[in-house]
């Protein structure tokens, strides 16, 4: 290599770490609410790379809790198992059969890989359950179907299928005070103890606000919510979207992941962040520099 070259190369590397710094304070000690989900569950290469993420914010003196989700590896197994798998409103239907399923790939095969990942790394992770001390209460969700402007909506049944309505903080934060980074499955429990599939970004959102959370990060299979050109929004404020919803701009599979962001906001979370998990250390350009990578929702 040109000496020159090498010269920059490491003029560019202390930039970077420069431009770090001042994220690094403001952060320090802060919790940070990770939703771990899409292509970067699959990728190893992005596998590892968000696990040494999370050890580098760990060791910074950061605080990150990963929710984690795991739709096409649960289909997967339904398949192999010759369980049909069926959706309402992009809702799995989960029959205690499906459950049984659910609760081995997501508190088990998946959430155990994710500490496995971490702790290589040299990070002290702890796999979780929402089940586990009861850190996830939930209760059955309700889910309504339109028939008409003169009838009173449907009441669906989708089976095993919960909401979030109490996060035991006490579990992660003495978690966190002890170094460890909770990695948490997205299954609840009932106060008469059923079993609960619950939606990832939900459960996230659900976590970040209990937590009071600087940030919540919901990592996706795209950049970001994008304007009507395809122009990627850098920063949204909480008032532009439902004008964005109303003209299609926010559409599909991003307007719920919106609606947790804002719900996330009104109970207390700092920023919240739409990032694009295809990306390498996609955690760490949104938080560290000044650019980012994703869409960040913001009060004001």
């Amino acid at each position: 290599m040109n000496p020159d070259n090498n010269h920059n190369l490491f003029l560019e590397k202390a930039s970077i770490l420069m431009e770090a710094l001042p994220y690094i304070r403001r952060f320090y000690h802060q919790t940070m609410v990770i939703k771990y989900g899409g292509h970067a569950m699959v990728d190893e290469d992005l596998k590892a790379g968000f696990a040494k993420s999370m050890v580098l914010m760990k060791y910074i003196g950061l605080n990150p809790v990963i929710v984690h989700g795991g739709g096409p590896q649960i289909k997967k197994v339904l398949d192999q198992m010759n369980i049909a798998s069926q959706f309402v409103q992009g809702v799995r239907v989960t029959d205690s059969q499906t459950m049984d399923v659910v609760e081995m790939v997501l508190g088990g095969k998946i959430n155990k890989e994710i500490v496995h990942l971490i702790n290589q790394q040299g990070g002290k992770a702890i796999g979780l359950s929402g089940k586990d001390g009861q850190l996830l209460v939930a209760q059955k969700m309700k889910l309504f179907k339109s028939r008409g402007p003169d009838d009173p909506p449907e009441l669906i049944d989708i089976g095993m299928v919960g909401e979030v309505v109490e996060v035991n903080t006490e579990i992660i934060t003495t978690l966190e005070n002890h170094h460890f980074i909770p990695v948490i499955a997205p299954i609840g429990v009932g106060k008469m103890g059923r079993t609960y599939n619950i939606n990832a970004d939900l459960v996230a959102g659900k976590v970040a606000a209990a937590l009071k959370a600087q940030k919540l990060i919901l990592l996706t299979d795209v950049e970001g919510v994008k304007d009507k050109e395809g122009k990627l929004i850098s920063t949204l404020k909480r008032a532009e979207i439902p004008g964005l919803i109303e003209d299609g701009t926010i559409s599909g599979g991003m307007i719920p992941k919106v609606n947790c962001c804002l719900e996330a906001l009104s109970d207390g979370v700092g920023k919240a962040h739409i990032i694009d998990g295809r990306v390498k250390n996609a955690v760490i350009l949104e938080l560290f520099t000044d650019q980012g990578v994703g869409t960040e929702i913001v009060n004001n």
